[in-house]
């Protein structure tokens, strides 16, 4: 079987590997395809190629877009998309104009906290203004002592109720599927397991996703549970979808396993791949 990673995270959006130290790794963990997905944004894919043609893995051009869907921010993969189609950059160049401003109030939601520099601080761990998210001010909050580490700050700070949370509208789920599409790729439902909507939300999402042309869910993620697998697995059999697999990996101490290491797909699943592989 081949060994697939369509979910990978570079300095491009909020990973810790440049897109070429991505593939290397990638390349070292055994993966033969591999997907460049960075948040909003598909700057580090020229890299990417380059660095794959030179080694002989396969590389998917990817996007992961932040979508709003019922006051909730859900993840939609875009894989094997046309990087320059005027749609998908057009509709990327919107949704990246909307993270700088949510930042700033966020470095003031911070501030008031009694932490000052916040915004600041996380721009120097961003590749962009455009792209500072909250992991860079997750990575500022570490390096400031206020965590023990990433996934601890997520703990006390920049989630609803705490502070640093800011709530802010995405794209809306038919748009980021729309752009998707018109780049010649297809949409997929980023780790469902994330999501704490409850059975029937869960159901709710996945039925206007499939309404509004997305055509495929993760199965196989990093912090999907072996129960959660063979749950998507049943829900890609149910609607139709078909099943990815990807560690969405951001970088070393920040991910839960490594590019290659993920558990290969229940029998009962259609890969993705399978229409370009």
């Amino acid at each position: 079987m081949r060994n697939v990673d369509l979910h990978c995270h570079s300095t491009v959006s909020d990973g810790l590997l440049s897109p070429s130290e991505l593939v290397s790794l990638a390349i070292k963990g055994g993966v033969d395809v591999l997907a460049l997905t960075d948040h909003d944004d598909v700057a580090g894919l020229d890299e990417a190629r380059c660095a794959a043609e030179a080694s002989g893995i396969r590389l998917i051009p990817g996007v992961e877009i932040s979508v709003t869907w019922d006051r909730l921010t859900v993840h939609i993969v875009g894989l094997n998309i046309d990087s320059k189609q005027s749609d998908l950059v057009q509709g990327l160049n919107a949704v990246r104009g909307g993270r700088l401003e949510r930042a700033q109030k966020m470095g003031d939601s911070l501030a008031a906290a009694g932490i000052p520099g916040a915004f600041e601080g996380a721009l120097t761990y961003a590749s962009s203004d455009e792209m500072v998210g909250r992991t860079h001010f997750a990575r500022f909050l570490v390096a400031q002592g206020k965590a023990r580490n990433v996934s601890a700050v997520f703990k006390r700070y920049l989630v609803k109720g705490k502070p640093g949370y800011v709530s802010h509208r995405w794209a809306a789920l038919g748009d980021a599927i729309a752009w998707i599409r018109a780049a010649g790729g297809i949409a997929v439902l980023a780790h469902p397991g994330r999501y704490k909507v409850g059975s029937a939300g869960l159901r709710a999402l996945m039925d206007d996703f499939k309404n509004l042309g997305g055509e495929a869910i993760e199965v196989v993620t990093s912090n999907h549970t072996q129960v959660q697998v063979h749950r998507f697995a049943d829900y890609a059999q149910h609607y139709g979808f078909l099943a990815s697999r990807g560690s969405d990996y951001h970088g070393p101490g920040e991910s839960f396993t490594l590019p290659g290491r993920l558990a290969a797909l229940p029998s009962i699943c259609k890969p993705v791949w399978q229409a370009w592989t």
